[in-house]
């Protein structure tokens, strides 16, 4: 019976280290396939030698995993910032550019320069800094999974909010994703100017027909 290997989550950090990277950040977006809400960035720089192997892709975490690895990341992080590009500019540059424009802004808002970033299957511009794009990166480098899961806890929290302010959409439960409860919210209410994504399919679909 064939056993599953580990990854080594921290052999791009080591590697670049190794090259004389001392500052290197990991960047993440999040959100991107969801019809409602912004699409979340975060850039991470931890510092050299720290290994957490709790810290994996946020997507196989559970919430409760989420938000305290989110907590002892930000406590033992050299630096982190979060950014955002919300539904209106999305459907202006669509999700690609505006999942770039996300990460260069959480970049610009750390308070120290990273000279190498990782970045999750992204080729980014990011003046003066190596730029290494990682097919899959949230499952294979340390500092891209804590930027996905400081992301992902951010806006998560976003949507929980948006959930008191619309609780027809199921926004705390689908966090702004397709599911049938949100699909028929849709088709009852409509979108909401702002919030859903209007240049994606469904709910284009939905003021089509409406």
């Amino acid at each position: 019976m064939k056993t599953k290997s580990v990854v080594n989550m921290f052999i791009y950090e080591h590697k670049y280290q190794k090259l004389g990277h001392k500052l290197i950040a990991g960047v993440d977006e999040v959100g991107r396939g969801c019809w409602a809400g912004p699409v979340v960035a975060c850039a991470c720089i931890l510092p050299v030698g720290y290994e957490n192997k709790a810290i994996k892709d946020s997507k196989v975490l559970s919430i409760k995993k989420r938000e305290q690895l989110a907590k002892i990341i930000k406590e033992n992080c050299i630096a982190y910032a979060i950014a955002y590009v919300d539904a209106p500019r999305i459907d202006i540059i669509n999700i690609k550019e505006a999942a770039k424009e996300a990460m260069v802004k959480a970049l610009n808002n750390l308070k120290v320069r990273p000279t190498c970033v990782l970045v999750d299957a992204e080729n980014i511009q990011f003046a003066k800094a190596t730029i290494v794009p990682i097919i899959k990166g949230d499952a294979k480098s340390t500092s891209i999974a804590a930027a996905s899961i400081v992301a992902k806890v951010y806006r998560d929290k976003i949507l929980d909010d948006l959930d008191k302010q619309y609780p027809q959409y199921g926004f705390a439960k689908n966090k702004g994703y397709g599911t049938i409860v949100h699909l028929n919210a849709l088709k009852h209410y409509g979108p909401v100017k702002s919030i859903h994504r209007f240049s994606y399919k469904p709910v284009k679909q939905v003021i089509k027909n409406n």
